[in-house]
């Protein structure tokens, strides 16, 4: 593990940010540091054309809310302004059902200059308000993803991507080739807990971004769960970089060994 500290500007605007996404997007050169070190390994993919980055934000035990379910909020704000530039930096964010209803999130980009990206919401059964927020209709497409056969009640332009379920949850390799198949290319997903952990599960994911606060829960609802294992030697291990952003650390996760193709694949050179 690499460490990398420096200073922060919770406002999102610190060391040229304003120019960062339209650079990340159309240039080859490499962005002002710290968004290079950041952010650079996701401007472009190394199993297909995809780039899918989870993110979680959680306390130095590893808890993302308490046992009441309250997480608002556990990271401060330059773990949130964190948050908002990876949103301006990717195509598309996704969260589940169980966040869009619990948390109601608008999933725009307001701590930071840069675009909005389309809003997906994971909703196999289609139990999503019509009035959720992330519906808005702010000139960003919006997406809810269903079960094959389920057409939930929503707003003109709301687009809703019918997939192949099996005991009621879809596959994260089929939603990611139907955002694929629409032109999605680099993915945020921003949770819960449930979807993230069915992404890593599913080696759907090439980057995690774990957001640690300074804070300790004691108790409450655990980040990440994976399948039990017997011995510490089967656990999953990654390469990992640490930056300190504010008064707390970005744990940057390379998950790309164990990613399965789902786009394009990326040609030999």
């Amino acid at each position: 593990m690499t460490h990398q500290g420096e200073p922060d500007d919770p406002a999102g605007n610190a060391r040229d940010w304003f120019q960062v996404p339209s650079q990340f997007r159309t240039s080859l050169a490499p962005l002002p540091e710290p968004w290079e070190t950041r952010f650079g390994p996701l401007r472009r993919g190394t199993i297909d054309h995809l780039v899918v980055v989870g993110q979680i934000g959680q306390s130095i035990d590893g808890r993302i809310a308490t046992v009441t379910g309250h997480s608002k909020y556990i990271n401060g704000p330059a773990g949130l302004a964190h948050l908002h530039r990876l949103r301006a930096l990717v195509d598309a964010v996704l969260v589940g059902i169980g966040t869009a209803v619990a948390d109601d999130p608008q999933l725009t980009v307001r701590r930071c200059a840069g675009p909005s990206p389309a809003r997906i919401v994971l909703d196999p059964r289609g139990r999503l308000p019509p009035n959720a927020r992330v519906l808005s209709d702010d000139g960003v497409r919006r997406l809810v993803i269903t079960a094959q056969g389920v057409r939930p009640p929503l707003a003109a332009g709301v687009e809703i991507v019918e997939v192949p379920a099996a005991n009621g949850e879809i596959a994260p390799a089929a939603i990611l080739q139907a955002l694929a198949q629409r032109g999605f290319g680099r993915i945020l997903i921003e949770g819960g807990a449930h979807t993230v952990s069915r992404f890593i599960a599913a080696g759907c994911l090439d980057r995690l971004h774990v957001m640690v606060a300074p804070t300790l829960l004691g108790s409450g609802q655990a980040g990440i769960t994976l399948k039990p294992i017997l011995t510490a030697d089967q656990a999953l291990r990654a390469p990992m970089r640490a930056h300190l952003i504010g008064e707390e650390v970005l744990l940057d996760c390379d998950l790309s060994a164990q990613r399965i193709a789902i786009g394009r694949a990326k040609k030999s050179t």
